[in-house]
Parts: C-alpha cells; sequence; structure tokens
C-alpha cells in the first residue's frame, strides 16, 4: 500500500468516527429534555422557570416576558440559579443551544427540562426589549 491510500483510509475512518459521535451527541441532547410548540410553551409558563440561552445582546434585544438570561456559555457556572423543584422552559434562536444547556442541567441532577420548539424566532407571544437611550 502507498502513503496516498493509508491516508485515504485514515480520513475515511475520521469521517465516520465523527459522523458516530455527532449522531450520538445528537440523541442525548434530544433526549434531555421535552420540546414544547408554542400554544403548550404559553400555557405552562407561568409554572416555570423561562431561561433563554441565547447572549446577552441578543436577549436584550428582544426575549420572552418573564424570561431570565442565562447564556450557554454560562450555563455550568450559573446552573445554581435555577430551582430543581421547578420545570425549566428553555429556548434560544435555533434549540442548538437550548438542548446543549438542557443537557448540562440532566448532568447536575435537573428534571422536567423542556425546549421551545422553533426558538424564539418562532414565537409569537408576548415579548419584552430592553429599553436603549437615545
Amino acid at each position: 500500500m502507498d502513503t496516498w491510500t493509508i491516508i485515504t483510509i485514515l480520513l475515511w475512518v475520521g469521517i465516520i468516527a465523527w459522523g458516530i459521535w455527532e449522531a450520538v451527541q445528537y440523541f442525548r441532547r434530544k433526549n434531555a429534555a421535552d420540546a414544547l410548540e408554542n400554544e403548550e410553551f404559553k400555557q405552562e409558563m407561568r409554572k416555570a422557570q423561562i431561561v433563554d440561552v441565547r447572549g446577552k445582546d441578543d436577549f436584550d434585544a428582544g426575549h420572552i416576558l418573564g424570561a431570565r438570561n442565562i447564556p450557554y456559555m454560562q450555563m455550568k457556572q450559573r446552573a445554581n440559579e435555577l430551582r430543581k423543584d421547578q420545570p425549566i422552559y428553555l429556548y434560544d434562536d435555533k434549540k442548538t443551544l437550548s438542548y446543549r444547556s438542557a443537557l448540562l442541567l440532566r448532568k447536575q441532577g435537573f428534571e422536567n427540562i423542556y425546549v421551545l420548539k422553533g426558538g424564539y424566532s418562532n414565537w409569537d407571544g408576548k415579548i419584552k426589549r430592553k429599553k436603549t437611550l437615545d
């Protein structure tokens, strides 16, 4: 076997291994939280802790009324701000960070974790924007 054949085989093995790793991570994140439609989210949100896992700038630009901002990058350190005896409703723009946050919270012993299906961009309920000084 020549060098290029060996390199090609190693690249394919690496690509396949990476694909398997991504598939496993996808299913782990999906199992960490249940997805809720807008209407279901709205009906139950008064009984839950609503957490926006986007960055502060996105949160200030507009967020679901009653939500608190705990960005995904800070979730591990700030998870102690959340109560374990109440449901947690997570959302971001596209659900990716929400599911990653749910996985982090699940590892820390939280249960009853839900994610807004479609994320903030599909939210049709009440929102709040930070007032800017012009």
